[in-house]
C-alpha cells in the first residue's frame, strides 16, 4: 500500500499528522523503523496510563481468551465484570458504589446524564432533565455531548446544537475575566444563578470537570470552588456529575481529581481512559449508594442503552490488568514524579515564549505565545518526545500543549522529557 497517497483517506485529526512509524512499544516508549525511540509525553491521547506492553494485561486477556470471547451480562453470568466493578469502586474509595459499564467516555457520559434524569425524576420529581455545563469544558464527542460542552474547536454550529449549550463561567481565565483579580470559590455562584434561572424543578445535574482537561489545558480549580458547587447543588436537590475521563486513576497523582479538595464528593463518577489505558475502549459510570437504589425504582425508566459491547468479557479482563499495574505503582513515589514533574516544567516559564505552566501530578499545561505551538512540537519530536496540543479558548484563543506522561515512568524518563522539552522551548528563540 502507497502510504503517502493513501493517508488523505482516512479520516482522522487534521493537525499534522507524525512522520513515526513504529514497530514495537515497552513502558513509555515507542520503538521507530529507523533504530530510534520516542519519549509518549502526553500517554497516547491523555489514555497510556501504565505504558504499553503490559503483561499484567497481556495475562488477564489471554486467561479470559481460554474461557470464553463475548459474553455480555445478559447472555451469561457476569463474574468478571462484577469483579471489575468491585476492583474498581475499592480503588478511587467509592466502594459501595453501583456501576455501569459502556464502550467509551462519551458513551459513558450520555449513560451518566440518562441515569442522573431517572434518579431525579422518581426522587425529586422533576419536570424536566436539564445537564447544565461549564464554557471551557470537554464532555464526548457525541451530538449531544458536543452540543453541551464548551469545546470552541468541536462544538456543532447553532443550528445542529439540538438548542443545548454551556450554561455557566469555567473558574479559569481567559473565559472568566476579572480584571485585576483572580477567580476563586464565589465563582460557583455563577452556577447557582444558572440552575435558578432555569428552575430548579428542571434541572437534574451540573456535570463537571474537577480539573480541566484539554479544552483550556489543564487547569485546576481554585480552593473551595468544587466544595461550593456541591454545596449549591445539595441545596436545590441537583446532582453532581464529575467528569473524570481524563483524570480518573491517578492522573492527577490521587484516584480521582476530586479528593484533591474536601467536600466535593460527587454523586456520580465518569471513568474511562485511564481504565482502558489504552489497551481496550471502556466507560465506567460509577453511581453513589445514596442515589443508586432509585435507579431500580418501580417509577424508573428503564436503563439507559449501553451497546452490544458494553460489558464485554475481553474488555473487563483487560481493565483488570490495568488495574493490577495501578496497583503495583509506588504511590509516594507517583506523588515524588509528579513534583519532578511540575517543577521541571515550571522552569520552562523562563523561555520568553512559555507563557503558563499549570496542572497536578502526571498532568500539565504549558501554554505558548501565539504561533509557538506547532514549532516546539516540531522541535520537542526532534529532540525524541511526542505530545499533544491542547484547545486554546478565549480570544485571541490561547495555544499550548498537554505533558502527561504514563504513571509508570521512571525518574530517568521524567528527566529525560524535562531536558527535550527544555532543549526545544529554548530553541525557538
Amino acid at each position: 500500500m502507497d502510504y503517502e497517497k493513501n493517508r488523505s483517506r482516512l479520516l482522522t485529526s487534521n493537525r499534522p499528522m507524525p512522520d513515526f512509524r513504529v514497530v514495537g512499544a515497552d513502558g513509555p516508549w515507542l520503538h521507530l523503523a529507523d533504530g530510534g525511540h520516542v519519549f509518549d509525553g502526553s500517554s497516547g491521547l491523555l489514555c497510556v496510563n501504565v505504558g504499553q506492553n503490559s503483561r499484567s494485561v497481556q495475562a488477564r486477556i489471554q486467561d479470559q481468551f481460554a474461557q470464553y470471547s463475548f459474553g455480555g451480562a445478559a447472555v451469561v453470568q457476569p463474574h468478571i465484570q462484577m469483579e471489575l466493578m468491585d476492583r474498581l469502586c475499592r480503588a478511587v474509595n467509592r466502594p459501595d458504589d453501583s456501576v455501569a459499564l459502556a464502550t467509551c467516555g462519551t458513551l459513558g457520559v450520555e449513560i451518566a446524564i440518562g441515569l442522573a434524569r431517572n434518579i431525579t425524576r422518581v426522587r425529586d420529581r422533576k419536570k424536566r432533565g436539564d445537564i447544565l455545563t461549564s464554557n471551557l469544558s470537554y464532555h464526548g464527542n457525541s451530538t449531544l455531548t458536543l452540543a453541551l460542552a464548551g469545546n470552541h474547536a468541536r462544538m456543532p454550529r447553532p443550528d445542529d446544537a439540538l438548542g443545548l449549550g454551556p450554561s455557566f463561567a469555567a473558574p479559569y481565565p481567559p473565559t472568566h475575566d476579572h480584571g485585576d483579580g483572580d477567580c476563586d470559590a464565589s465563582c460557583a455562584d455563577e452556577i447557582a444563578q444558572a440552575i435558578d434561572d432555569r428552575g430548579e424543578e428542571n434541572v437534574a445535574a451540573v456535570l463537571i470537570e474537577p480539573v480541566n482537561g484539554t479544552t483550556g489545558g489543564a487547569y485546576v480549580p481554585p480552593d473551595g470552588y468544587l466544595r461550593r458547587v456541591a454545596e449549591i447543588c445539595r441545596e436545590r436537590d441537583i446532582l453532581v456529575i464529575h467528569d473524570e475521563v481524563l483524570t480518573g486513576l491517578w492522573r492527577t497523582g490521587l484516584p480521582l481529581a476530586s479528593q484533591h479538595w474536601e467536600g466535593c464528593e460527587p454523586d456520580i463518577v465518569i471513568l474511562s481512559k485511564g481504565l482502558g489505558a489504552g489497551y481496550t475502549p471502556v466507560g465506567a459510570i460509577l453511581v453513589s449508594s445514596e442515589i443508586a437504589p432509585y435507579i431500580r425504582h418501580e417509577d424508573a425508566d428503564a436503563l439507559p442503552a449501553m451497546g452490544t459491547m458494553a460489558t464485554h468479557p475481553l474488555m473487563a479482563a483487560a481493565c483488570l490488568g490495568v488495574l493490577d499495574d495501578l496497583g503495583a505503582i509506588d504511590h509516594e513515589a507517583l506523588r515524588r514524579r509528579g513534583q519532578q514533574l511540575g517543577e521541571g516544567l515550571h522552569d520552562l516559564l523562563a523561555a520568553p515564549n512559555v507563557r503558563d505552566v499549570r496542572g497536578l501530578g502526571f498532568l500539565y499545561g504549558v501554554e505558548v505565545t501565539a504561533g509557538s505551538l506547532w514549532p516546539l512540537m516540531q522541535a520537542a519530536e526532534e529532540r525524541g518526545v511526542f505530545l499533544y496540543p491542547f484547545t486554546g479558548a478565549g480570544e485571541p484563543k490561547t495555544e499550548g500543549l498537554v505533558v502527561a506522561p504514563p504513571l509508570t515512568s521512571t525518574d530517568g524518563d521524567i528527566e529525560f522529557l524535562l531536558t527535550a522539552l527544555g532543549e526545544a522551548a529554548a530553541s525557538l528563540t
